[in-house]
């Protein structure tokens, strides 16, 4: 039997019981729909966290105290280690010892509040470089100025502040020149940032930064650090940055096994590849979760096809007696599959691209985030297949049992 003949069999059996049909092929609708929002859901994520390291530039390099975690467990111990102290920071910034390093930024995180005339707020608080956060790009003043290494090396009491901590305290008067308390000291607003919203991982809204001398001094009380960022000339010296990095540390910590680092780096390239593994691993699982719902619509599919198969067993007697070969008539019945899960697959496909797009949207306007939609087109072309493969493998054993059917014993079917 020709195909169009197959073909044109096939849909007059289902258009015969279209509630039947539209209701066989919901769980494969599901199924589909949720794996394509999973998807672009974890690829718009994947994209702003990357966006964001990026920003920071690729000859950026993290240099961070204790030994690198393997879980959740070891951030904490990260967190609270002391081995990053003022001499490393000297000693990295002598040509002799790292020469392409061209900046760098030691950050200490200070836990208080913030205040100003009887208004508190408690906003992200680091000592910092000012001009090594407006150099990553992704933040800009609006108003004042950025302090700079004198201020630093004066332990000067000024700050800039974020969009949100300024409204917080100040309304809508200028915080620039105006007073504030961090802990017991008081500050010196001199600069506020761009309104930006939430980045992947910190909301420079919510941020004010003063020298990191200044806060080492005035409100930690510690001689340490928690981070620190380094510029190396371009790209291309980030792996012997590294390396100097790495042997100059060693050297003034008195360590001889790799083993025993107090300290770990981590690069640019090397975030975005672990991000990017710990995303694709989480969406993989996900959809595989999702998948069940495919699973229970294949198995509801074979049912129903049994079923169809019952009901229409006069008929296949009736083709049988006429000449129609076994193979003609699994032919037909498994295209009816087939066609009911791909029908199944591609309304799940549209549906996920436009709950995929809605969702980016709402996170974009309501949330404040730069969520764009990413159209998933690997996900798209495998949604269909995975439809159509799975009518293909619940159908075939339905349409089996069709085609062996007596044609004696099926006209005489009641």
């Amino acid at each position: 039997m020709k195909l169009k003949y197959t073909l044109k069999t096939a849909s007059t059996g289902l258009n015969a019981n279209k509630t039947r049909s539209v209701l066989t092929i919901l769980g494969i609708v599901i199924g589909i729909t949720a794996i394509m929002l999973i998807v672009s859901i974890g690829q718009g994520a994947e994209r702003i966290i990357l966006s964001q390291i990026e920003g920071m530039g690729a000859e950026t390099i993290i240099l961070r105290p204790g030994r690198e975690p393997k879980g959740p467990s070891d951030f904490a111990q990260t967190l609270f280690s002391d081995s990053i102290r003022e001499r490393d920071i000297n000693a990295l910034k002598r040509k002799e010892n790292a020469p392409y390093i061209t900046d760098i930024a030691p950050a200490v995180i200070v836990s208080d509040k913030v205040s100003y005339q009887g208004e508190t707020y408690r906003p992200s608080i680091f000592g910092w470089s000012a001009e090594f956060l407006l150099s990553m790009g992704n933040v800009e003043l609006e108003r004042g100025v950025a302090f700079d290494d004198t201020d630093i090396n004066q332990e000067a009491s000024v700050a800039i502040i974020g969009a949100k901590v300024a409204d917080e305290l100040f309304g809508l008067d200028d915080p620039i020149g105006k007073q504030i308390r961090i802990g017991n000291k008081s500050f010196r607003v001199v600069g506020l940032l761009k309104k930006k919203g939430s980045a992947a991982f910190f909301n420079p809204d919510e941020l004010v930064v003063i020298p990191y001398t200044t806060a080492q001094t005035y409100l930690t009380g510690k001689n340490y650090f928690q981070e620190v960022m380094i510029r190396a000339e371009g790209p291309q010296f980030v792996k012997k940055t590294v390396e100097d990095i790495t042997a100059t540390l060693r050297e003034l910590h008195n360590i001889t096994d790799p083993e025993k680092d107090d300290f770990y780096i981590e690069t640019q390239q090397g975030v975005i590849d672990q991000i990017g593994t710990i995303l694709t691993a989480l969406t993989a699982f996900l959809s595989a979760v999702s998948a069940i719902s495919l699973l229970v619509g294949g198995v509801g599919v074979m049912n129903v096809m049994f079923v169809t198969v019952t009901e229409r067993t006069r008929e296949i007697g009736l083709r049988k007696a006429l000449g129609a070969r076994n193979r003609d008539i699994m032919a037909q019945f498994l295209l009816e599959s087939v066609i009911l899960t791909m029908m199944g697959g591609v309304i799940g496909v549209v549906l996920g691209l436009f709950l995929g797009f809605v969702t980016a949207f709402g996170l974009s306007q309501y949330l404040n985030l730069e969520w764009q939609y990413q159209f998933p087109v690997g996900a798209t072309i495998l949604g269909i297949i995975v439809a159509a493969g799975t009518g293909l493998i619940f159908g075939i054993y339905p349409a089996r049992k069709a085609a062996q059917k007596n044609p004696i014993e099926a006209l005489r079917y009641e």
